[in-house]
């Protein structure tokens, strides 16, 4: 598992904008009167379509009772599924009633006005609070925005403010140092670790662990082991598996795979049984190391523990197995889920049918995939990116084509964009092998600017000239950018 992906889900685990409403017990009223939990109405909204306000509405005009608590607790619910929108629009639906939000909700509508509508409308929300909601919560939230949108200038500008307010936490400098990561900046964050200490600010693990991360970032393994032997030696630090698992994925990208393996080995003996996250990263790890054998055993481990494993624990496992190459092991797995999922995951077959071309097993391939069509019952345009690599591959040019014609065709009420991946592939046969008809043929079924600018490169590849292009640039009204332009120069002169 990725350590940056990591790092994001500890931030998110220790942001606290927690409700400070109450709401009555539901046992308090007769079993034929207990609400129908309200999130489960707004829940479909996002397959189905649907009115987050009618949705409300509907469910007061049946006489039911909606507190503010419920409200908020669905907001949150749906903005950890990354349902922004709907979870803005509940927040939304509040205000228009005129209930009073407390600093916690204030932050909360924050966080999601940023991610729906843009910064810029997270700022002019944050301005127009009272004086008394600009507290350490919302400015904390506001920091966090603009650290997840990179922007160094604001974030840095902000944190100076709550510095001066005496608003500077822990979390605030965690947002800081994740910032400088994501940045490309890891050798500003021991400066704000020792900042934090001339503060009297503890840290917490997550400070170490991004502390630890940075040096690592700087391939510096011996600062790795500082920062955790300091930590080993703070006596406020409990012992949490995440800790062990962020160790061990540095020490398996900078190959020391020994002490990888003893960092997992003191893992899981911190981890809790019942909390099948520490599983998926010991696979994950262990398959890092090249360790068949105990990805194995932690799976046998997991299933021990959940008798029906969810569809991504399925995934991590066949991520591994796809990683290690044990195609034989991946196809077991596979067809274990598959016999007994109750919703079927494309992204499961993906990876089956990655792991199967890889191995050339075209036949298998392709039953997964027609399977993966059926039971998923919508397109399969990630399989279908993965037939189009490999027919590229093997210098089957039209097969991969027919595959592009198929995810055009289907993706009419879908959303699906050309991968950067997949669109270099073509561009590389087709220079190669200054196939200018075929590249023809893609610029045809893309239509867009992505298209053309494949084609023009493959005309330069084979020394050839186009003039009537430029008419088909303005048949298509397709806008020309500076590359655009410049590649037309030298394709369409006449």
């Amino acid at each position: 598992m990725n350590p940056s992906r990591h790092i994001a889900s500890r931030l998110t685990h220790l942001r606290r904008l927690s409700a400070v409403a109450e709401t009555p017990s539901p046992a308090a009223a007769p079993l034929e009167a207990r609400p129908v939990r309200i999130y489960r109405r707004l829940s479909p909204l996002a397959g189905f379509g649907g009115s987050v306000s009618k949705t409300l509405n509907d469910y007061i005009m049946e006489g039911r009772r909606l507190s503010k608590l419920d409200l908020v607790r669905c907001a949150r619910e749906l903005r950890k599924y990354r349902r922004y929108e709907h979870a803005l629009e509940v927040m939304q639906w509040m205000e228009k009633r005129n209930i009073n939000f407390a600093y916690a909700d204030h932050a909360l509508n924050l966080d999601l006005i940023s991610k729906v509508k843009g910064i810029d409308a997270a700022e002019s929300y944050f301005n127009s609070l009272p004086e008394s909601a600009k507290n350490l919560v919302t400015y904390g939230t506001l920091l966090n925005c603009y650290c997840k949108e990179a922007n160094e200038d604001k974030a840095l500008a902000l944190f100076k403010k709550m510095d001066e307010l005496n608003f500077s936490t822990r979390l605030a400098f965690g947002n800081l140092m994740t910032l400088y990561l994501r940045l490309g900046k890891p050798e500003m964050v021991p400066s704000l670790v020792a900042k934090m200490k001339e503060k009297k600010i503890s840290l917490d693990n997550f400070a170490y662990i991004i502390w630890m991360q940075s040096y690592a970032s700087l391939d510096d393994i011996e600062g790795v082991e500082m920062v955790w032997q300091e930590m080993l030696n703070d006596s406020s630090q409990g012992d949490d598996w995440t800790v062990y698992s962020n160790l061990a994925s540095i020490y398996v990208n900078a190959g020391l795979f020994e002490k990888a393996e003893s960092a997992l080995r003191n893992l899981e003996t911190f981890m809790k049984p019942q909390n099948c996250e520490p599983y998926h990263f010991l696979i994950s790890l262990y398959a890092g190391t090249s360790n068949l054998k105990e990805v194995n055993r932690v799976w046998e481990s997991l299933k021990e523990v959940f008798k029906t494993p969810t569809n991504f624990s399925y995934l991590i496992m066949l991520q591994a197995l796809c990683r290690l190459k044990d195609v034989e092991g991946l196809l077991k797995c596979f067809n274990e889920w598959e016999s007994g999922c109750r919703s079927y995951d494309q992204r499961l077959a993906k990876v089956a049918v990655s792991a199967c071309l890889e191995r050339d097993m075209l036949e298998e391939a392709s039953r997964i995939f027609d399977e993966a069509i059926r039971r998923g019952n919508r397109p399969f345009f990630k399989g279908r990116e993965v037939f189009m690599l490999y027919f590229l591959k093997k210098g089957e040019v039209d097969l991969a084509m027919e595959h592009l014609a198929a995810v055009i065709a289907g993706a009419e009420g879908e959303k699906w964009h050309p991968d950067a991946v997949i669109m270099n592939a073509f561009l590389k046969h087709f220079e190669e092998t200054k196939d200018t008809d075929s590249a023809e043929k893609f610029c045809v079924l893309l239509k867009n600017e992505v298209g053309v600018k494949v084609l023009l490169k493959t005309y330069i590849a084979a020394g050839r000239t186009a003039p009537e292009i430029r008419k088909m640039l303005e048949r298509d009204d397709i806008t020309m950018d500076d590359e655009l332009y410049n590649l037309c120069e030298k394709v369409c002169a006449s």
